[in-house]
């Protein structure tokens, strides 16, 4: 078979990659969280017909001829740059700056925070919440947020310790969390990311009191390119990734803050994308042009025989 026609089927392929990939950046273009890919290209392999040769004094240097045997897939990077937040309202926030809420499908105990790659998290831009029949704090799929408990101890709240999944607490008394499942009205997030609601009971004393149930943790990563897209807007992480050391703190300070009632758009930028999407689509017909000429050449080598 020709070699030009090796070439214009892999870059047909290498096309089809890059409008697969574009196809996808414009679908998401509404999609909460959804963070837009680009695709490159890389030369394949190389059959060298002359090998390059040092010249001598009774000899010239010759340079290499080399056939090429066309394109294929270079990398697909993930742009993990921040987008426009949209106001929504409601108990929903978005990250000021770099980070990701940590949610899971299930409670689990107490996370250490040096373990959080060992345990199988979904991380996640959309800060889209709600409070769930059993109190607790929940993602749009039903995921389970992560973050501190306040110690009760401390005056104000201390947010430090283990990750678990944030929950209203049992009834106050002064600041203890145990006694009877409370129920809550108002119940909000602030900039620091702490969920705190209003007490509704029967008893005078205890109807009105503000209780704080918790922070949400943000976890942040040396090569947040790294994660992997899990789809519905999650990335995940593995200690065997390229997404480097792992931490999670409460917002605020050296931390990423939230915008409250706000949700991150996506960030594809549609102007760039049609751009991409023409000059792939005119790559892709000069390909299957290559293929066009190749065959007429093949046609005329068996016509030559009969």
């Amino acid at each position: 078979m020709l070699r030009a026609m090796d070439s214009a089927v892999s870059g047909l392929r290498a096309h089809q990659n890059k409008l697969d990939v574009i196809g996808n950046n414009i679908a998401n273009v509404n999609t909460f969280g959804f963070k837009s890919q680009s695709y490159s290209f890389k030369e394949a392999m190389y059959q060298t017909s002359t090998t390059s040769t040092k010249g001598s004094d009774n000899a010239g240097g010759v340079n290499a001829a080399q056939y090429g045997y066309g394109s294929m897939m270079g990398s697909i990077s993930t742009d993990m740059g921040a987008s426009t937040p949209t106001y929504v309202g409601g108990l929903n926030a978005s990250v000021d700056g770099e980070g990701f809420f940590i949610t899971f499908p299930k409670s689990t105990e107490d996370v250490v925070v040096a373990e959080m790659k060992k345990t199988d998290f979904d991380y996640t831009r959309v800060g889209q919440f709600n409070i769930d029949g059993n109190g607790y704090l929940t993602d749009a799929n039903g995921n389970f947020v992560y973050g501190f408990r306040p110690n009760e101890v401390d005056k104000p709240a201390n947010f430090e310790g283990n990750l678990l999944a944030i929950k209203v607490p049992s009834n106050v008394t002064g600041n203890d969390f145990d006694g009877e499942p409370l129920q809550l009205t108002n119940v909000k997030i602030n900039s620091l990311g702490e969920i705190s609601g209003t007490v509704k009971s029967t008893d005078p004393d205890k109807d009105g009191k503000t209780v704080s149930i918790g922070k949400v943790a943000i976890a942040t990563f040396q090569n947040p390119e790294g994660l992997s897209k899990k789809g519905s807007f999650y990335y995940g992480a593995a200690e065997s990734d390229n997404s480097g050391n792992a931490s999670a703190t409460i917002p605020g300070g050296s931390t990423s803050s939230l915008m409250t009632g706000y949700l991150e758009a996506s960030n594809v930028d549609l102007a760039k994308e049609f751009s991409d999407m023409i000059t792939t689509q005119r790559g892709f017909q000069a390909n299957s042009k290559i293929i066009t000429v190749s065959d007429e050449i093949l046609s005329d080598l068996i016509n030559m025989k009969r």
